[in-house]
């Protein structure tokens, strides 16, 4: 790429993005919200290709998908790719992005937790029903995933699917996601509307750290590739971890920072701040 046409992508990833009228409320009630355009096809054709390499190369999972776990099927997972690619870093460190968490999550500013590439392969399994802050040693519910898918992501892909306002309740919050999560939230989550729907290309979401969440199976044919960030508020603090997961959690991604004290190791930068 010339150095015209990287300068023209850098440039949209650091200005902001418009909020339709009554994002930051719907984002407050129903604990998620689906922004279309956030992102350009040549962001994501770009800056796709390069994560997508870097996906199968770190990849460390190469079990066949008979032989896998619930947990293991649905996706790779491959985590601060920021660390491993300065050209991952600039997607990773979009202020466009930083900015919509913060105004969603009406702070000052946003930190980063770590980045996290997604790929349902093609014949991946389910996602089960989980809320990620079950993994967080973190204080606050003040925090944000984005989930942005590289391709235009219809039903067979497995989109992401929402238990709008399950955010607000605290049921489910000590189960791992597994089979287990799966039935025990497909029941108790009844109660509550699921949006599940297909992302056009550039079309991204944003959902918060206790919002109940899952994916479908991937029947597609090919690989649902899917990037996404963890921010947090600039003031969050760690707590005592609860579980193994929340321990293996603060000693890889908050570098064992004292309990207590602010998540502000090297591994958790501020991304945006007013």
């Amino acid at each position: 790429m010339d150095a015209l046409a990287e300068e023209i992508l850098l440039k949209e990833l650091s200005e902001p993005f418009e909020l339709p009228e009554g994002a930051v409320d719907f984002f407050e009630t129903y604990g998620f919200i689906k922004l279309k355009n956030v992102l350009s096809p040549a962001v994501l054709e770009h800056y796709g290709e390069i994560i997508t390499d870097l996906v199968f190369k770190l990849n460390k999972l190469t079990k066949p998908m008979e032989e896998r776990t619930t947990y293991e099927r649905a996706f790779l997972q491959v985590m601060n790719l920021w660390r491993e690619d300065e050209s991952v870093r600039e997607f990773v460190f979009a202020k466009r992005l930083a900015k919509i968490a913060a105004d969603l999550l009406k702070v000052q500013a946003v930190r980063l937790y770590h980045d996290q590439a997604l790929y349902k392969e093609s014949s991946g399994g389910i996602t089960p029903w989980h809320a990620d802050q079950f993994y967080w040693p973190l204080s606050s519910p003040k925090t944000a995933t984005v989930w942005i898918p590289l391709q235009k992501t219809d039903m067979e892909m497995g989109p992401l699917a929402f238990a709008a306002k399950s955010h607000n309740v605290e049921i489910g919050r000590d189960l791992e996601i597994s089979d287990e999560s799966e039935a025990i939230m497909a029941e108790q989550l009844k109660q509550f509307s699921v949006n599940e729907a297909p992302f056009d290309l550039g079309e991204v979401s944003f959902h918060s750290g206790w919002l109940f969440h899952r994916a479908g199976e991937n029947i597609s044919g090919q690989p649902r590739k899917v990037m996404t960030m963890i921010y947090m508020d600039e003031t969050q603090r760690i707590t005592e971890p609860k579980n193994a997961f929340q321990i293996a959690d603060w000693e890889t991604w908050l570098a064992s920072k004292p309990v207590g004290g602010k998540a502000d190791s090297e591994l958790n930068p501020i991304l945006f701040s007013y």
